[in-house]
């Protein structure tokens, strides 16, 4: 068994403060690698150092829908994005997107952030992780006029709906599944998740948000990301050591500059 957890935050507390404790639960659980997820410029040189200092942990650099008032203009965002992208822990772009469900940042702020990480992800062939929410359309618009149908990436937390799910397969991106499939009240994104092909899943926490049940209402953390593998072993009616091989699989196919010292 290998898994990875493909999204997590662990410059945020109470990991930061822990990392060897975090990597060592993971670990005695079966997972081995760790893509921690940067959501606004000034955490770069944090989220580098976490990656920069471990072999089983790689990062993504790049600013949240909910940062995008606050950050730089289109054209230094992307110089700033491509310029990062050169170090060889950075593995791909975001976490970037839309949200229109908070207001955080204005709509037109999020789509000029967006654009600029889609052209960067052109520009450095390197993965997208896209957060999308209550912007179905809008994202899939984006990513095939900027993108051209030509970038590629995973809609990250999926939650969206049977539309999104084959709007996104149909361009080729990944949907990586978080610890909400395990939730009481999910039966319909399970539904949706059920037909998503097993070459195209991933597997996420979110850390340290979303914790799966049992562990709902606790702080997340990569360890728990077996929970949400085993959930989605039963969706897929598949043996839960081939759903891990293949979901390690997929990420190491989709980040493809990714080496672990462990695969």
């Amino acid at each position: 068994m290998f898994l990875i957890d493909s999204h997590c935050h662990l410059d945020y507390e109470p990991m930061a403060s822990d990392i060897k404790g975090t990597l060592r639960r993971a670990m005695d659980k079966g997972v081995n690698g760790f893509l921690t997820i940067c959501t606004d410029l000034p955490k770069i040189p944090v989220v580098m150092d976490i990656a920069e200092s471990h072999d089983e942990i790689f990062a993504t650099i790049g600013v949240h829908p909910h940062e995008a008032q606050k950050t730089l203009s289109e054209k230094e965002l992307f110089k700033v994005l491509t310029t990062e992208a050169t170090r060889a822990k950075v593995v791909g772009f975001g976490e970037t997107g839309l949200d229109y469900y908070y207001t955080h940042s204005p709509q037109q702020d999020q789509k000029k952030v967006f654009k600029a990480h889609i052209e960067a992800a052109l520009e450095c062939d390197l993965p997208l992780i896209i957060h999308t929410r209550d912007a179905e359309e809008d994202t899939i618009e984006f990513l095939k006029t900027i993108g051209k149908g030509k970038a590629r990436g995973v809609i990250h937390c999926f939650s969206g709906s049977s539309w999104l799910r084959d709007q996104a397969l149909e361009l080729g991106f990944y949907i990586s599944i978080s610890g909400i499939i395990t939730f009481r009240k999910a039966e319909a994104l399970r539904e949706v998740v059920k037909e998503v092909p097993l070459d195209k899943l991933l597997v996420e926490t979110d850390a340290p948000y979303l914790a799966p049940e049992p562990y709902r209402g606790k702080s997340n953390e990569p360890a728990y990301v077996v929970e949400t593998a085993k959930k989605l072993a039963d969706l897929k009616a598949v043996n839960f050591n081939d759903l891990c091989d293949q979901t390690t699989q997929n990420f190491l196919k989709l980040f493809s500059k990714v080496i672990l010292p462990c695969a």
